[in-house]
């Protein structure tokens, strides 16, 4: 298998970049375009929201297309969430696309002091108030979890900027497949891209064309042990979350990933981490010299993503030097 054999139009990264400060971050930026990336992604958890890194971004760097992945359906506004993504969409024309989706209770709930109702159906609301906005013209609807009443953008953006609707089991994929100009699949191996794109495109039907955006973990490093333990970590932190276990039973993992659950379950967090199987961690986090990291995310291509972002995770070297290294060993090329 070569590296990228069916290579996409389309290379993307997670966005900001961890261990250096969002202000030193614009040479690394600049410096994509060159490296064959043509496209950011960011992130919202519990760093950079998901707007204001693509804002500076789209300055920096304005050959790039600029996505989120994802923005949470609850905890902005309908109005102030259309508002957000049409000013980036005015500010990076035609280069801008927003990704939303349920995000989960701890995000949600614990961090933001929102109730975490409902997921799927106001995961379809936003979705279907956001389209209606950015048409320009006034909203005034009764939705399932939430109403809206005569709101009209200010400023429509020129361009239209498609919307994307993350997505893991075959209800929320149907959705997307549906309504959404795409979705964004995150925790899956290349293997599972078909499982899930076998939902997907029986929904939206023969030649879509509809967008496939997957955030990729990469450890770039070839110290196995060391990549295993951050994957495993991680697995156990993301992996118990009660809609990533249902994926991740879904797709088949669920003996695999029971003593995981088992554990976790029963307060013992550590043996939660350790019970997770090697080939489970390497399924889920590419690692390895860059060569092998390129032909793993090449694989995710053949599967059927469209536009792979590789999420770079922390490695034993430290500084911008050590980072672009990584960025490099991630690139289409």
């Amino acid at each position: 298998m070569t590296a990228t054999p069916t290579a996409p139009s389309r290379w993307g990264l997670t966005f900001p970049l961890d261990g250096i400060p969002l202000a030193g971050q614009r040479a690394l930026v600049e410096s994509l375009p060159d490296l064959g990336f043509t496209d950011l992604w960011s992130m919202e958890t519990a760093g950079a929201d998901a707007f204001t890194p693509l804002a500076l971004a789209s300055v920096w760097a304005p050959q790039l297309q600029l996505g989120t992945a994802i923005v949470p359906v609850h905890t902005r506004g309908p109005a102030l969430l259309a508002m957000q993504a049409a000013a980036l969409a005015e500010a990076a024309p035609g280069r801008f696309t927003l990704g939303i989706g349920a995000s989960s209770p701890v995000i949600v709930q614990d961090w933001n002091a929102i109730p975490f109702e409902q997921p799927f159906q106001r995961s379809r609301d936003v979705l279907r108030f956001l389209k209606a906005a950015f048409t320009g013209e006034a909203v005034t609807e009764e939705f399932t979890t939430f109403s809206v009443r005569r709101f009209r953008l200010d400023r429509v953006p020129a361009h239209t900027p498609p919307v994307l609707l993350a997505a893991l089991r075959p209800g929320m994929l149907r959705l997307a497949a549906r309504e959404a100009d795409g979705t964004i699949l995150n925790w899956l191996s290349a293997q599972d891209v078909r499982t899930a794109r076998a939902e997907f495109d029986a929904a939206a039907g023969p030649d879509h064309g509809k967008q496939v955006v997957a955030r990729i973990f990469v450890c770039p490093t070839e110290d196995a042990d060391y990549a295993r333990a951050l994957g495993r970590r991680l697995i156990a932190a993301y992996l118990t979350v009660p809609a990533y276990a249902e994926f991740h039973r879904w797709l088949g993992r669920e003996e695999q990933l029971k003593p995981l659950w088992e554990n976790w379950a029963a307060g013992d967090r550590k043996a939660a981490a350790a019970s997770v199987p090697d080939e489970v961690v390497d399924a889920l986090i590419v690692h390895g010299a860059p060569e092998s990291c390129r032909e793993q995310l090449g694989a995710y291509v053949e599967n059927g993503v469209t536009v792979p972002v590789p999420a770079l995770l922390p490695t034993p070297g430290q500084g911008a030097e050590a980072l672009a290294a990584a960025i490099k060993s991630v690139s289409p090329s």
